[in-house]
């Protein structure tokens, strides 16, 4: 059952709004709170599929009501209630979260198709929620060695805040899959996750690719463009590969960090971004810093928290849970029965110098299975996974 919650000052609008989504409809649920204060006090005790809320209030008004809701359950749609004066705040409030919003006197159907749409986007954003789980199987965390639980404990601490995150460690240790954690286990993961690769594109056009450009800006500049920074606008950017970013591009990022704005190449203009920025690199940071190759302030930005993954080699015994997850994994891509490994083929697998680390393992994994026996021998390893 629906259950909704109506935050209204004025006791007869308030008891017109319950009245009207009682009778309408027996299913829903509905409660009232006579301020926003005591309204948000609730939504921290209770679990609501809608807020309406009223704008102009007494000990909280509205807005702030809007505002913490999206911090506290930003799954729960709001509608804001509007006086005729209040008009232009309530279109406001459409940028900071609100789904709509209804004016005094409130039209009938026009109340109850508003109400109709916000909880059928509820039910989308838990659907969604459900298939970002099973969809985050593609980004397994694999291992139970004291250095992998360890992460897996911090993400599970830090997701839920917007605390910046930097993460190190070498090429093909799955950096990549603990900052998709961080996003799916924290409050953005019904926005977007953006991915930037600094490493993979030129230092001449990673400032457009971060933040956008007008048109005319440079040469083939034929058009506005909006950067990733805005993209990821109410979710996150992963900032892969940092430590090669250039140091005008650096400068950039800080200012976005400090001041959440960006403006595109070309432009005055600033564009307010609410971003949770996570990032990683290979390369020895402090080092960099030394070589005047990173900006020690953007560093203390980005590290409020550090991740070390380790290399394969540090974790060796995970290796045999790897190779029995790539095997399931490859199975499934090939539509093929899966394939074991015999033990003496694991113990040797588990003594190889890994310097491609995981990355290296499942493309060996993968190898094996192809071109090994109905189960993957001694012989096998031998004869395929040598370097």
């Amino acid at each position: 059952m629906p259950r909704i919650l109506v935050i209204e000052d004025e006791a007869a609008i308030r008891r017109v709004l319950v009245k009207i989504l009682s009778e309408e409809n027996k299913t829903y649920e509905v409660e009232e709170a006579e301020d926003g204060l005591a309204g948000v006090d609730m939504i921290k005790k209770e679990d609501y599929d809608l807020v309406l809320c009223d704008i102009k209030m007494p000990k909280m008004d509205g807005v702030e009501v809007l505002e913490l809701t999206k911090k506290l359950k930003p799954e729960i749609p709001v509608v804001m209630i509007s006086g005729h004066g209040d008009l232009d705040t309530a279109v406001n409030t459409m940028r900071l979260g609100a789904f709509d919003y209804i004016s005094k006197p409130p039209d009938l159907n026009r109340l109850l198709n508003t109400v109709r749409n916000a909880l059928d986007r509820k039910e989308l954003v838990v659907e969604n929620k459900l298939l970002k789980k099973k969809v985050s199987k593609n980004y397994e965390m694999v291992g139970d060695s004291p250095a992998i639980e360890q992460i897996k404990d911090m993400i599970e601490k830090v997701a839920p805040t917007d605390a910046r995150v930097l993460i190190t460690g070498p090429n093909g240790t799955g950096k990549e899959l603990v900052a998709h954690w961080l996003h799916e286990k924290s409050e953005r993961s019904v926005g977007p996750m953006i991915e930037v690769n600094c490493a993979a594109i030129p230092s001449e056009l990673i400032e457009s690719e971060l933040f956008g450009h007008v048109k005319g800006a440079f040469t083939s500049a034929a058009k506005d463009r909006a950067g990733k920074f805005e993209a990821a606008n109410g979710g996150t950017i992963f900032l892969d590969e940092i430590g090669d970013m250039s140091l005008s591009a650096q400068a950039k990022v800080l200012r976005a960090l400090q001041e959440n704005k960006i403006q595109r190449v070309g432009s005055d203009k600033d564009i307010k971004v609410d971003v949770r920025v996570v990032a990683a690199t290979n390369k020895n940071l402090s080092k960099e810093i030394e070589e005047g190759k990173f900006r020690e302030d953007l560093y203390h930005r980005l590290a409020v928290i550090l991740i070390k993954v380790p290399a394969l080699n540090e974790r060796r015994d995970d290796i045999p849970i790897l190779i029995n997850f790539f095997a399931d994994k490859i199975a499934q891509e090939q539509g093929t029965s899966k394939k074991s490994f015999s033990a003496k083929a694991i113990d040797l697998l588990k003594a190889y110098d890994w310097t491609g680390n995981i990355r290296e393992l499942r493309n060996v994994v993968e190898r094996l299975i192809i071109l090994g026996g109905k189960e993957v021998t001694e012989n096998d390893v031998k004869m395929f996974a040598s370097k």
